[in-house]
């Protein structure tokens, strides 16, 4: 990768900001920036056919046919001008810059046209031309040299994601929404599409790739790459879908540059009930949604497709919380996988960038908990691969590969594969946002051969590298959180406040009304304890009724005598409701057994030792599951010897007063 060229590129489209200044504000230069590149470079594809376009399209002048696949030929691309216009013809009259622009834009076909509509081109052409700069512009970008023999494609995808950072940082957004680092999807696209190596070989492969929050379109670039390089006869669709109208612009816009179907990338989020790939199925997926991005926006359609569709929708298996929607993002591909057949044919792979949260949030029984659940008790969830910290642009946190597939290996079923790969990079020279690091070339080679070998490596611990690969069988991160309930046991005292309880109580108030006679028969035992509740009721009883009054009933009245007189204590006599010990509230607690471990082996190891009066409450026992990445590769340091410390700190003192004696003199 050259990254000169491709800085030196962008500097020259991004220095047509020198022109817009005052006239523009910041945030708004990459509304004319970007689709002027994207113009540029159309332009440029088309450059040497152009003579024979506007030849064919003379000839087929007043006929009655379609002169789209007859022009799309002799363009030699999915896309054609009919206009003898260009961007220098243009710049050389500027009395007629805006009118010519429009002109030439026109002449397009329908596809190329609809790319720079999605910028809303003409409403900048016109201010351009209102502030008299427009020519000044085309001239700018007439002599940018953007030919496919000068500017590869690949190398055109970094120039527009260059453009795309420089636009967002201006206006204040976040660059990683809309595209990856390279070298990351270089390894994604490895890990995701390796172990397939042997299948891609076969002749007349066919393969449909979707990367369902598209971006630029990098991923997918990367992925047809491969596919072709080990085998330049396989036919590879790319699919994908993008919110971003000038990101969609420029993913579209590549495809058709390059040749191919550009339909395929649909305009819009994929999560809603705008899907634009319902009912297709992919051989290969991918994608970085969004980190910790709310979905309130969708919320009515992604509620009403899980409460109404289940599992036959996309999000049967339970909805993340509002704040991060990129578990969403995983279950919407998932729901693309295509079947595997008897023969073990078929099958699809994914491959999705995540940040910490998915591997942990929720507890038992929420949403992500339950997602998590879904995925690996289907045996879909093949590796897990942390990354290194700032890697992104926009953010320096961890970040995660997930790849999922539903036709595992033999030696894969069953299991999941933990992949340590966070001490793979280099600083770069020059920071780009929140991105400090980047996975080199050799590096990238070194995690694929890793990720290729996890099985075995992890099956031998002389393996220089074990220690970066771990597998556990899939029930390993699931756990029951149990609910262990102590009987409640009291002593029973009548005390002048729990008189007021007892005679304010509803049950006595119907029975005795405004009379003040219960109160006053109980008073004399105000004071007095009783071991047992039957104790207590006997003697309160007799009380009552020995002063010629009724005792009250009732289950009502039974609970306000048991919270008026009865106090906890440890020693106190254990209460019960229709002989079952009642549970105590306050003695509640909760347990996480690992789903490999019996509930009631747990229960007599950690609980009954201590508690010996304990049980669980096995009703309302919920099972989740979690993957906590960070613990199974937790490396104990131990502290540094006092002695050390405290020679540093001392050091550190005579440095101190050193200096403030020079200070002072």
């Amino acid at each position: 990768m050259n990254t000169g060229k491709h800085s030196e590129l962008a500097n020259h489209a991004w220095s047509v900001a020198d022109l817009l200044r005052g006239d523009y504000k910041q945030s708004d230069y990459g509304k004319v920036i970007l689709p002027f590149t994207v113009l540029r470079r159309l332009e440029c594809v088309l450059a040497p056919t152009r003579e024979a376009v506007l030849a064919k399209a003379e000839a087929l002048a007043g006929k009655n046919i379609d002169v789209h696949r007859f022009l799309t030929k002799a363009a030699d691309a999915v896309f054609y001008n009919t206009s003898d216009l260009t961007l220098t013809k243009i710049a050389a009259d500027p009395a007629h810059a805006a009118t010519n622009l429009i002109t030439y834009i026109g002449a397009f076909s329908e596809n190329a046209r609809d790319v720079l509509e999605k910028y809303e081109f003409a409403q900048q052409i016109r201010r351009l031309d209102a502030a008299g700069l427009l020519y000044q512009v085309v001239g700018k970008f007439a002599d940018l040299d953007l030919r496919p023999e000068v500017v590869s494609n690949h190398q055109m995808g970094y120039v527009f994601e260059e453009l795309i950072r420089r636009f967002a940082e201006q206006s204040n957004e976040t660059a990683g929404e809309h595209f990856t680092p390279r070298e990351v999807i270089e390894l994604m696209v490895n890990l995701l599409i390796g172990p397939d190596m042997d299948q891609l070989l076969m002749p007349g492969v066919v393969r449909r790739v979707l990367d369902p929050a598209c971006g630029t379109g990098g991923m997918l670039s990367s992925a047809e790459a491969l596919i072709m390089a080990v085998n330049p006869q396989a036919t590879v669709g790319l699919y994908g879908q993008e919110l971003n109208r000038e990101s969609w612009a420029i993913c579209r816009s590549d495809l058709m540059i390059k040749g191919e179907d550009s339909e395929n990338i649909v305009l819009g989020n994929s999560l809603d009930d705008n899907d634009g790939h319902k009912n297709t199925k992919f051989d290969y997926m991918l994608a970085n949604p969004p980190f910790g991005v709310e979905w309130k926006k969708i919320k009515s359609d992604v509620e009403w497709e899980a409460a109404n569709l289940g599992d036959a929708g996309r999000y049967g298996a339970g909805l993340p919380r509002i704040n991060d929607g990129s578990l969403l993002f995983l279950q919407h591909m998932i729901s693309k996988m295509k079947p595997v057949g008897p023969d073990g044919e078929g099958g699809s792979r994914i491959a999705i960038v995540f940040n910490g949260s998915p591997l942990f949030t929720g507890a038992a029984g929420s949403g992500e908990s339950e997602i998590r659940r879904w995925i690996i008790e289907n045996d879909w969830l093949e590796a897990v691969v942390a990354l290194p910290d700032q890697l992104f642009y926009n953010t320096g946190i961890s970040t995660y590969f997930w790849i999922l597939t539903n036709r595992k290996k033999p030696e894969n079923q069953g299991k999941v594969v933990l992949l340590d790969a966070r001490e793979y990079w280099v600083k770069m020279r020059k920071s780009l946002g929140d991105k400090r690091k980047v996975i080199d070339s050799d590096q990238i080679q070194k995690v694929t051969q890793l990720y290729g070998e996890a099985m075995k490596i992890a099956n031998n611990p002389d393996h220089t590298l074990h220690d970066k690969v771990k597998v556990f069988d899939n029930e390993e991160f699931g756990y029951r959180r149990i609910i262990v309930e102590r009987p409640l046991r009291l002593r029973f005292e009548l005390t002048s406040d729990g008189l007021d309880r007892l005679a304010s109580s509803v049950p006595v108030q119907k029975l005795y009304g405004q009379s003040d006679t219960f109160r006053v028969l109980l008073t004399p035992l105000v004071g007095t304890s009783w071991t047992t509740r039957a104790a207590a009721v006997s003697a309160m009883r007799a009380a009552v009724v020995g002063g010629g009054k009724t005792w009250p009933k009732g289950s009502a009245f039974e609970r306000v005598f048991r919270d008026g007189v009865g106090v906890r204590d440890t020693d106190g006599e254990v209460q019960a409701v229709k002989g079952i010990p009642e549970s105590d509230p306050d003695l509640r607690d909760y347990e996480i057994v690992p789903l490999t471990e019996d509930i009631d082996e747990y229960l007599s190891r950690e609980v009954l030792l201590y508690a010996p009066d304990a049980w669980v409450d096995y009703s309302k026992t919920k099972v989740g599951y979690e993957i906590p990445f960070t613990r199974h590769f937790y490396s104990y340091t131990p502290p540094r010897p006092l002695t050390e410390i405290d020679a540093e700190l001392k050091t550190l003192e005579e440095q101190i007063q050193k200096l403030l004696g020079e200070v002072t003199q």
